[in-house]
């Protein structure tokens, strides 16, 4: 059985040298457009990469994820697994994993820690703490890449199983994601029902009815569009993703530019990222991509998923009580009725604020919905 071992986040001196010399000497496109109508706004990312030159301090930064999010590795399945242990405070702590997806890191479940390994010190109650793991899926992060590309979410969720019962000793736990770590926590369910209690997400699937119902109708016709209009990122990860990682993994700008337009396009931001994220939020989460250099393994997933579709995806049944938070500028919202259809749907909420990483924008409401569907579980 493997044994969880420190994994102690610092840069060297010499890649941040290496970035400031990198962000110094930035190329920048010309002519520009303004807005974001064709991409990151050209005028806000001069603002920021300014902020990341001559105020942001990663050396502080470093210092307080260290102390949020205590790291750890373990070798799980070919992978060296990244992941932070925050153990519950209480008589009877609950095994949670939180999961984060594309493109965001683990940092994305920093405001959820405290809350729920500590609920006393936030307002809860003790009956609520968890033991929370925070992970780094493979290929994100400081959790390392399979040699195998078409290695996608349900192969993730095989290393998490590990994780969770093999390394850590917890024989049942829940688990919550967003984005891919939703796709990863279905895989989990789906894979592990002798293991996995619950799962708790925000980006839920679907299955419509045959005939597709009218509610169905709408929400495939909404998808369909919004594949139209804004998937031409995830076309270009899931057929070329070599090719993309070349100049975002070259570029610390390029990679910047990329991962925020996701941040402003996908969140409750009211047009400008900033009004959701801090500027050390964003920064934070490039620096896991840049100084890790995992924007290809992270891509590569699209590809992969192309390739073999994970339970997530595929018009099966999981038969795991599962929790849905749906939040108003989430980017796909199917009806209730179709996402019963998939999952043995036990509790469903509607939040009034929150976008695509509501771990960062409602963290409380995220918060209350995790207790009262666990609650039910323990």
């Amino acid at each position: 059985m493997s044994t969880a071992i420190p994994f102690d986040l610092c840069a060297s001196d010499e890649d941040l040298a290496d970035l400031e010399r990198r962000l110094a000497s930035t190329r920048w496109p010309s002519p520009v457009e303004s807005g974001w109508g064709l991409g990151t706004e050209s005028a806000w990312l001069h603002e920021l990469v300014d902020y990341w030159r001559h105020d942001f301090d990663w050396r502080a930064r470093e210092a307080w994820i260290r102390e949020k999010l205590p790291g750890q590795r373990a070798r799980v399945r070919e992978i060296d697994l990244h992941f932070s242990h925050v153990p519950g405070r209480g008589p009877n702590p609950f095994p949670l994993l939180l999961l984060h997806g594309w493109p965001s890191s683990y940092l994305e479940m920093q405001k959820l820690v405290g809350p729920l390994s500590d609920p006393v010190a936030h307002g809860g109650s003790v009956e609520d703490a968890f033991d929370v793991v925070v992970g780094s899926l493979p290929g994100h992060g400081f959790s390392s890449a399979s040699p195998d590309p078409r290695f996608g979410a349900d192969e993730a969720a095989d290393c998490f199983r590990d994780l969770m019962v093999e390394v850590l000793g917890f024989d049942r736990f829940g688990a919550h994601g967003g984005d891919r770590g939703a796709f990863v926590t279905t895989g989990l369910a789906h894979r592990y029902p002798e293991h996995v209690v619950g799962i708790h997400q925000n980006l839920p699937m679907a299955i419509p009815d045959d005939p597709p119902t009218a509610e169905d109708a709408q929400w495939l016709a909404t998808t369909a569009r919004w594949n139209a209009e804004e998937g031409g990122y995830s076309a270009v990860q899931g057929t070329r993703p070599m090719s993309l990682a070349y100049g975002l993994t070259d570029s610390p700008v390029g990679l910047a530019g990329w991962i925020c337009e996701k941040f402003w396009a996908w969140s409750d931001c009211r047009g400008d990222p900033l009004n959701a994220f801090s500027r050390d939020e964003l920064l934070d989460n490039v620096m896991i991509y840049w100084l890790s250099g995992c924007l290809y393994s992270s891509i590569r997933f699209y590809w992969a998923h192309r390739q073999a579709p994970p339970a997530a995806v595929r018009p099966e049944r999981i038969e795991i009580p599962t929790a849905i938070s749906i939040f108003p500028k989430e980017v796909m919202r199917p009806p209730r009725s179709a996402v019963a259809r998939k999952y043995d749907l036990r509790q469903w909420s509607e939040a009034e604020r929150g976008g695509h990483f509501p771990a960062l924008e409602a963290p409380d409401v995220l918060v209350d919905d995790l207790r009262r569907f666990y609650r039910t579980l323990r």
